[in-house]
């Protein structure tokens, strides 16, 4: 049977807290809020000598009806609550595959990685989603401990969950966990032309293939053109999932 206690793996485990590192934190939750004020994702903070929340923004798309305050005393038990139960098997996975691989990697790099991961939350009136999150560290302990990181949820642009992937801060390559084989295999992350770049981010402002053209002093069969290319390249149908795969993926 699946309990709390198996999202946090012993290799991570946070005993106590030295006053020396709890001098780092300053007035950090004032800048998450700040930030969780500019964007329509949801954010929490994850302290993991607590086993729980820290804090968790009013943005609703996490929520599953409940407030900012309900979730955080809920805690880990959300998932519980509200993630389907073959997602909830995932993020189980995750979490163990997850903190191997921070483990494995030198204490000074580990600030500079972030996991992305899509499973399915389903709401009090039976609705189901796909959603993505992204995880990072924000606080090491003194030994190297994950102590706090932060949690960045929005609507997935996949099909399905799973699509597990780590990048690093710098680097243009993309760490993606195999689940039916079950290791890690190194991709190249994906570029966008200039011209494919300036295709989305005109139609992120609601130009039509005419306005685009003007804009950019092309024909219109031009952007047509890199249209099909950059929905090719992405895997995608039409320029929605586009942008949303590449605002997913910081490729923007």
């Amino acid at each position: 049977m699946v309990i709390e206690n198996d999202f946090f793996s012993s290799n991570n485990t946070v005993q106590k807290i030295s006053e020396d590192e709890k001098g780092r934190l300053g007035d950090y939750l004032e800048l998450v809020k700040a930030f969780a004020r500019t964007t329509y994702s949801s954010i929490y903070i994850i302290d993991y000598e607590k086993k729980g929340f820290e804090y968790v923004s009013e943005n609703p798309l996490f929520l599953c009806d409940h407030t900012p305050a309900e979730v955080q005393e809920l805690g880990y038990a959300f998932y519980f609550k509200y993630v389907v139960k073959e997602d909830l098997d995932l993020l189980l996975k995750i979490n163990t595959i997850g903190f191997d691989f921070y483990q494995n990697i030198p204490v000074e790099e580990r600030l500079n990685h972030t996991i992305s991961y899509d499973f399915r939350l389903k709401n009090p009136n039976g609705k189901t989603f796909l959603v993505n999150q992204k995880l990072t560290p924000v606080f090491l302990t003194n030994d190297g401990k994950i102590w706090k990181s932060i949690c960045i949820i929005s609507l997935s642009s996949e099909l399905q969950s799973g699509n597990i992937k780590i990048y690093k801060k710098g680097e243009n390559k993309i760490f993606s966990y195999d689940l039916e084989g079950g290791f890690w295999k190194v991709l190249k992350k994906i570029e966008l032309t200039s011209r494919e770049k300036e295709v989305l981010q005109y139609s992120i402002r609601g130009f039509t293939i005419a306005n685009m053209a003007e804009s950019m002093f092309v024909s219109a069969d031009t952007i047509k053109f890199h249209k099909r290319k950059l929905f090719t390249k992405l895997g995608v149908g039409n320029i929605a999932e586009a942008i949303a795969y590449a605002t997913s993926n910081k490729l923007i």
